[in-house]
């Protein structure tokens, strides 16, 4: 469900809509404590699920990384140049919001670092996930 950004101004933290609605980034190391056991972490505006939990990996940049996306159809990627530099941005594929960026320095197998704000994510174990 796509909601409007009233809706959105209700339903997110002041930080989440910042950084969803407008493409902020919130501060590194804000969200260390994401569960380990198995899960999606889903979109905090629509729901949609984006990233399983076991593609998730340890960066060492402050903010969560995944090698790979739930499926290349969850988010969509579009340049970004904004701060005086050519990056790419992710958002929900289904609702647009700003996730992150992705980077082209991550493990195997995809070699990919979707770096993403953890306020953009809400997290359900495998039992609430479907």
């Amino acid at each position: 469900m796509k909601r409007t950004p009233a809706q959105l101004k209700l339903h997110l933290s002041d930080l989440a809509y910042k950084v969803t609605q407008k493409g902020g980034t919130e501060r590194a190391g804000s969200h260390d404590d994401f569960p380990k056991e198995a899960g999606v972490f889903h979109c905090v505006c629509c729901n949609a699920p984006l990233f399983q939990n076991d593609s998730k990996f340890e960066s060492g940049t402050g903010w969560p990384s995944f090698f790979q996306p739930i499926a290349l159809s969850a988010v969509r990627e579009k340049t970004d140049r904004k701060l005086w530099m050519t990056r790419t941005e992710v958002t929900c594929a289904a609702c647009d919001a700003h996730l992150g960026h992705v980077f082209p320095d991550g493990p195997p197998p995809t070699g990919q670092r979707y770096c993403m704000n953890g306020v953009a994510l809400v997290y359900k174990p495998d039992e609430e996930a479907s």
